[in-house]
């Protein structure tokens, strides 16, 4: 039976650490140069459990408590055997296969049809500003990152989170262009079964007002 994984800040970690041995500190300086934050959730909280975790399971170890200057102690980790085994079949997972996934979006389009046409355009409308604003951020990271000297190697899911964005704008603003000029298949039965409930709930609050007190 395949071992679930589920956390990618695990196998970042185990990554920082194929490279040479780290702190926690100093893996988290290094994801956040590279500009990994905005790919994966880091806090350190969470960084330091993953490293507890990687211990217990043997896929780090120890290897030196430091101490610079008036700073605390710090324990170095370094990754073992089967971290690096761990690494290999965990990434080859990651690049070599496809899942489906249930992106929020996509539960969103399947159920549009509840609402009124104009109120989905207008979601739609504030959909692609958001997505126009984290076009934004990424162009500002890899900007930063590159500054920072970092290659663009190890921005590639930058570029690849860019090209979906991007392809995301270009989808919702086509669609809400779409369902506004009704060139949407069923949007003209779409737009007269919302115009049917409204005058059914006219009707009904209507005859709520007249019914006569008892």
């Amino acid at each position: 039976m395949a071992r679930r994984r589920g956390n990618p800040l695990a196998l970042a970690v185990l990554a920082c650490l194929t490279e040479r041995p780290m702190h926690p500190y100093e893996m988290a300086a290094t994801m956040r140069t590279r500009g990994q934050d905005a790919s994966i959730r880091l806090n350190y909280g969470s960084l330091y459990g993953v490293v507890e975790t990687l211990l217990k399971r043997g896929l780090i170890e120890e290897q030196e408590v430091v101490r610079e200057g008036r700073r605390p102690e710090r324990t170095v980790y370094r990754i073992t055997a089967d971290g690096r085994t761990e690494v290999d079949e965990w990434l080859a997972e990651l690049l070599g296969t496809s899942a489906k996934e249930f992106p929020k979006f996509e539960a969103g389009l399947s159920l549009m049809g509840v609402l009124p046409p104009e109120r989905v355009v207008d979601l739609l409308h504030q959909r692609v500003a958001k997505l126009q604003e984290r076009l934004s951020e990424l162009d500002a990271i890899v900007v930063a990152a590159t500054g920072n000297g970092v290659p663009r190697l190890f921005l590639t899911e930058m570029d690849y989170e860019r090209a979906l964005v991007d392809a995301d704008c270009a989808f919702t603003e086509q669609l809400a262009r779409d369902i506004e000029s009704e060139r949407l298949d069923g949007v003209a039965f779409w737009k007269n079964f919302h115009a049917d409930r409204q005058d059914d709930s006219a009707e009904a609050t209507a005859a709520a007002e007249e019914k006569p007190a008892t």
